[in-house]
């Protein structure tokens, strides 16, 4: 669990993307869901993913498909839950597949603003394609010093290695990582970086989560990523407080 002195604040935020940055409730989500009925032959809810995803290791949404699927009774291998999820999230036969339900979930002037306060980076669990197709047409995409998708590390989430790589020999104790995932959370913890987790009021599991997210150190937890910069300018003020009073102590 990483605790950072008082008065801290971060010199570089790193952010997951999905569920963070992007709402990915009509891809991915709806994606994981419309693969699992077509590959089981069986309904299954939004409720059931949730409790899917909260399992370590299912930030890797063709993971999950794998398992959910063998679970209902259909063995399904990783490659076979890939291809039936890609189908569906890309589309096939000139019908338009989920990928253009993405929506940011933040203005490119808000990255902007943070892009002069802090350095920012990305940690995503997307390829290097599903990533480009998105954020190459977003104006704010060129603020990001470094990007990790999938195809760039040996080991996925939960595996720290790319907060790892983006930090290199820089002081792990300067940087916070935002995410939404309990991948997202074992990874910082792992890395020894500080960690904030995104999950909107009344979602489903929420208490549940929320506690989760807690026991693995999360400093807080936001509704959304709007959020952050509230957040963060109190870590200023407050960081500025401290120093105030060291200042008439000496």
């Amino acid at each position: 669990m990483v605790k950072p002195a008082k008065g801290w604040t971060p010199k570089i935020i790193t952010f997951d993307v999905d569920g963070v940055l992007i709402d990915v409730r009509g891809s991915y989500w709806k994606s994981a869901i419309e693969t699992v009925r077509q590959l089981s032959g069986k309904r299954v809810t939004y409720k059931e993913l949730y409790k899917w995803k909260a399992k370590p290791g299912h930030n890797d949404d063709w993971r999950l498909t794998s398992n959910w699927v063998t679970a209902l009774g259909r063995p399904t291998s990783y490659k076979q839950a890939r291809a039936a999820f890609e189908k569906v999230y890309w589309g096939t036969n000139g019908q338009p597949g989920n990928v253009r339900n993405e929506k940011f979930v933040i203005t490119p002037k808000q990255i902007e603003r943070w892009a002069k306060r802090f350095e920012l980076n990305l940690f995503t669990g997307r390829t290097r394609k599903e990533f480009a197709y998105t954020f190459d047409r977003w104006p704010a995409g060129k603020h990001f010093r470094r990007v990790m998708t999938m195809d760039d590390v040996r080991k996925r989430k939960p595996d720290p290695e790319g907060l790892l790589k983006i930090l290199g020999t820089r002081d792990r104790g300067s940087a916070l990582y935002v995410g939404d995932n309990v991948d997202d959370a074992l990874a910082a913890q792992a890395a020894g970086v500080a960690f904030v987790a995104i999950l909107p009021r009344g979602s489903i599991r929420y208490r549940k989560n929320a506690a989760r997210f807690r026991e693995l150190g999360a400093l807080t937890i936001l509704p959304g990523i709007s959020a952050l910069d509230g957040w963060l300018s109190a870590l200023k003020g407050r960081a500025g407080n401290a120093s105030a009073g060291m200042a008439s102590k000496s």
